[in-house]
């Protein structure tokens, strides 16, 4: 049984001209991202919901600077414009790059490219070779297609909402937090850097990789750096799979998503923890946060791990559609209850 919030949280998350205020938490996951695309979208079209902080790792960290941009130039209509503009120039880009499915993959239904001679080809020679030995200049058509569609200098000076951009420091294993007045296409990348896939990007001195690796997301930045009480995490990483992977491409997927579901579990372990003890009387100067989830772990399960590569239009907007199904029915289901108490048991889907 959750308890109920004192009076005084209820009004931090509703405190906008009676919008209810949220925080999101997007994860990372590639062409997954798509999914995410679908969620903010239809959050973006109710108006009930306003946002305050984002904290976001790799795709979701994409999704999260151009949720950010599109605010500032064309409110919430602008934001789901520029948010479709990027996921339809992304899977342009990917239809012309040496990893786009071949016809045999283009019909799989788990949208794999396991039957795609270059990406089996890249995926082979990621395994021998380094990206300093495959790309010594460095060359990132990633980094041209953010600074194409994103103004960062826009995103730098809005102050609609907080963005918090994880990111792994290579020499010292800890998470770094990127915010809005530093952000760049650097950041971005920094965020969503795969160390077998791209070289490390350098910012101040230091190198960066995947967010995932620390924290995927992080959720302690919106804890600290927002008012809100409410966040909404939209999880894409598979935290169980029934089946034991036993080839080489299913181990690899499998490590990489407990090693990037790790982090999270833990911090959503403490967040169990502060809250039991909020609601035993124990703890009378913590801040008790409200958490709520909209999920595609079941959807991704049955999808192949290469398929976060796959940047085919049929393919994002299977995701894209799936994500505002899922959106619609959790705010039919639990709207009511934003502000007012969480809507996942945090101690049974991550202890």
């Amino acid at each position: 049984m959750t308890a109920q919030p004192n009076p005084a949280e209820i009004e931090a998350s509703t405190s906008i001209a009676g919008q209810k205020v949220v925080n999101l938490a997007l994860q990372g996951g590639g062409s997954h991202g798509a999914f995410t695309w679908g969620v903010l979208d239809r959050l973006l079209e109710d108006e009930r919901v306003a946002f305050e902080g984002i904290t976001a790792t790799s795709a979701g960290g994409v999704n999260a600077v151009v949720l950010a941009d599109g605010l500032a130039a064309g409110g919430r209509e602008g934001a789901r414009d520029l948010l479709r503009t990027w996921w339809k120039k992304t899977s342009e880009a990917a239809s012309s790059s040496i990893i786009a499915p071949s016809l045999f993959d283009q019909m799989n239904p788990n949208f794999g490219l396991e039957h795609t001679p270059g990406y089996v080809f890249v995926d082979i020679l990621s395994r021998i070779m380094s990206p300093y030995q495959l790309n010594p200049f460095d060359i990132n058509p990633l980094k041209d297609l953010l600074n194409g569609v994103i103004d960062f200098e826009r995103v730098r000076q809005q102050r609609l909402v907080k963005l918090f951009l994880c990111a792994t420091n290579v020499r010292t294993g800890k998470v770094k937090i990127f915010t809005n007045e530093e952000i760049t296409a650097d950041h971005v990348l920094a965020s969503a850097c795969l160390p077998f896939m791209m070289r490390a990007p350098e910012i101040d001195g230091e190198a960066y990789w995947d967010g995932g690796f620390m924290g995927n997301p992080a959720i302690f930045p919106v804890i600290y750096g927002c008012e809100s009480r409410d966040v909404i995490m939209v999880h894409l990483t598979p935290t169980e799979r029934a089946e034991l992977p036993t080839n080489s491409r299913t181990i690899l997927n499998r490590m990489q998503e407990i090693s990037f579901n790790s982090s999270l579990m833990r911090e959503m372990r403490a967040i169990a923890f502060v809250t039991k003890l909020i609601e035993d009387g124990k703890l009378t100067a913590g801040k008790r946060m409200l958490m709520h989830l909209i999920e595609a772990e079941d959807v991704i399960r049955d999808l192949s791990g290469s398929s976060k590569m796959n940047g085919t239009w049929k393919f994002l907007t299977h995701l894209f559609n799936i994500g505002r199904e899922r959106a619609d029915q959790w705010l039919a289901a639990n709207f009511d209850r934003v502000g007012v108490e969480s809507t996942i048991d945090v101690h049974a889907k991550y202890m």
